[in-house]
Parts: structure tokens; sequence; C-alpha cells
């Protein structure tokens, strides 16, 4: 069924209120904007499937919003971090209570990063058809292919929860993914401030200035795709802000002279703004500017530590039919071996009763890893 009327969204989310759970996805373009396009959302429960036409002519969301926030609902996603941004940008709210396939999956030893086709295929036996996951879904009208190809994402999706729930409850492992959910119903996971965006450009640092001039044009660079929704290296490259931190011009005839600067952009409005934020992060107090982190195990020396507590995390992964992206990160590992009291997800929680307490044995001389009957294991030692 495709919706394209507000009373009819209305009337479909009044009786999708009614169910324990609702099986939820969206189809969204994002390749010329910064924000997302929201085209298409589908919901499902054990009565019925429905796609949401998101751009039909005057349709009003907020029924789908006002079910998106019933606490009675518990709301299913498959990897729904982007599902649940798009909701988060478009009403300023999070889903809840929701539960997240991919994160029970992991949980339950699917693998890393486990996508649902794959899902449906162990779960259900079924082989989906993905010849419309490129189409354009903003184009109209839908055709019947992409309908059908929509309603698989959350028709299938009520059988994989199932499976998965049952799986979770049997392991004792229902409260593992709750405290997952956490992190996903957080308005922080969504929240893009631009004092914030220096933090996803990799460039290698020198010094404090430069890391305070790349957090204002990084800052400047944030607020600017976002006002005129364009993605950001519509604005500027991230390896041209990187080269703009090291080298902090602050003449025209310095920007223009760099490596990768589009001809003319230093006489633009933007490369007077990329001067100004310069100049801001020039003058920074040094006590507003982060330290500078640098590679920890090649200089500590922990680098054969963080491999043992690698062997370690395979072994308790299969041993206990967990995921290892989900029990720990190398930045976990690196951090395990390299701090006194690392403040990390490995030592907190679940994590710490499966894997964490054996990592701190292992770093303390406390157990040792060796052979027994061809596999590894966790041994005491002699002390």
């Amino acid at each position: 069924m495709m919706i394209t009327t507000t009373a009819d969204l209305a009337a479909a989310c009044r009786r999708l209120s009614n169910s324990a759970f609702v099986t939820v996805d969206t189809e969204f373009l994002r390749e010329s904007t910064f924000w997302p396009k929201l085209c298409v959302v589908q919901l499902a429960d054990d009565h019925e499937a429905v796609a949401v036409d998101a751009l039909a002519p005057d349709i009003d969301l907020s029924p789908l919003f006002h079910l998106m926030a019933d606490e009675r609902v518990l709301k299913v996603f498959h990897a729904g971090r982007q599902d649940i941004e798009i909701i988060w940008h478009l009403a300023e709210m999070i889903p809840h209570p929701v539960f997240d396939t991919q994160v029970a999956a992991m949980v339950l030893g699917y693998g890393e990063s486990v996508s649902y086709d794959q899902l449906v295929q162990r779960v259900s036996n079924v082989m989906l058809d993905k010849s419309s996951r490129f189409t354009d879904w903003s184009r109209r009208p839908l055709s019947e292919a992409q309908i059908t190809y929509a309603l698989a994402d959350v028709t299938y999706l009520r059988d994989v929860y199932r499976h998965l729930a049952e799986g979770l409850e049997k392991r004792g492992r229902a409260d593992w993914v709750s405290e997952e959910m956490a992190v996903l119903t957080s308005p922080d996971t969504y929240r893009q401030a631009p004092e914030d965006a220096w933090k996803r450009i990799k460039v290698r640092l020198r010094k404090p200035r430069d890391l305070a001039v790349l957090m204002e044009i990084a800052a400047w660079r944030e607020a600017e795709a976002q006002s005129r929704d364009v993605p950001r290296s519509r604005i500027v490259k991230d390896e041209i802000l990187g080269e703009i931190a090291l080298r902090a011009p602050t003449t025209v005839e310095a920007l223009g002279g760099l490596r990768g600067v589009p001809n003319g952009f230093e006489r633009s409005r933007s490369g007077t703004d990329v001067l100004a934020a310069v100049k801001r992060g020039l003058e920074r107090e040094t006590a507003t500017i982060p330290k500078i982190e640098r590679d920890r195990p090649a200089q500590n020396g922990t680098g054969a530590t963080v491999e043992l507590l690698r062997v370690l995390l395979k072994m308790v992964s299969e041993k206990e039919g967990v995921a290892p992206k989900i029990l720990a990160t190398t930045d976990d590992l690196e951090r395990i071996a390299g701090e006194d009291a690392p403040d990390v997800p490995a030592l907190a929680g679940w994590r710490r009763e499966l894997f964490g307490e054996k990592a701190l044995g292992l770093k303390r001389g406390e157990i040792a890893l060796g052979l027994k009957r061809g596999r590894v294991a966790a041994l005491p030692t002699a002390g």
C-alpha cells in the first residue's frame, strides 16, 4: 500500500500504534545535499505493510513522528542510525524505544556489520531482489518494482526481529542490546555542531596552532554546508582544509598559492571567510585548544601487548559467539595496553565481564595465552 495523503497516513499510524512493534526503514538521497532528503518511509506490523510517499504534495508527516515517539510501540530498524538521523533532523525527536537488528546480530555472533539481506537469507531462507537499491527515489511516479523492494525491507524484518529477540532471551543477552540502544537514541549521537567538525577531519597536525586553525575553518565550513544544504566537499574539500590548517595563510596571495585551492577561490566570499577563520584560529587562547593526540602504541612500546589483546579478543568472541567489533575497538585495545586506568567501553558493563577482566588479567600477567587441544586458551600463570 502506498500512502500519499495526511489522512491516510494518520489512519495507518493509528492502526500501527496498536501493535507491540513496528518495523521501520527509509529511502533517501544525500549525494547533492548536506541533510538527507527523505523520499519514502516504510512501516509494517503483523497485519499490514505501508510505504509513505514523503514527497507527496502537502503531506504532513506529523502522524509518523507521533508513532515514532509512542513509548508503547517498539520501533525495529536494521542499521538504523541514518534512519533515526533523518527523523531527528525533520522532527527534532528520536524514535523510542528502538531495537536495531544489526546490533542484535553482532551480539549473537552473526558477524560484524551483517547486512539486512544476509540476515533475511539466514533467517527466512529468502534471497531478496536488490536491483532497485540504487534507483532515484525522488523521481515520481515510483515503479512497482521500487515499491516492492521498499516494502520487502520491512516485511522480512518482522521475522528477523522475532528470531533475534528469541535468541537474545535464550542466551540472556537482551540487556546487552538495550545498553547499545541508549547510544542509538541519544541526541548527542546526531548533533552536528560546527565547533566539533574538526574531529572528523584526518590530517597530521604538528602543533597547537595547526589545530586551532583547523577548528575554526572546519567550523566555518560545517556551518556553511548546513545553511546552504550542500555536501561539505562542495564548500572546501578535506585535504584543502588540512593544507590551510598547516600553512595558516593570512593574505589573499598566500591562500591562492596553496596546493589544491581552486583558481579565484581566494578572492571569493568563501576565501574572505576562510582568511577570517584562520585569523580567529591564530588568535585563539592556548587554554581553549585541545591536546593533540599522538600515536600511542609505537611511542609507549605497547605494540606487542596490543597484538596479544587482539588474540584474546578473537578467542573470546569465538567462544562466546559475539562479533569482536562490538566487544572492543582498536582504540579500546590500545588504551588498555598503554594506560593505567583507561575509560573505555570494553571495561564497562557486560563487555568488562565478557572480555575486559580477561584483558586486564593478561596485561597484569595473571593469565597467559597458550594452546589447549589445538585451540587458543587463556591459562593461569604460575605466579
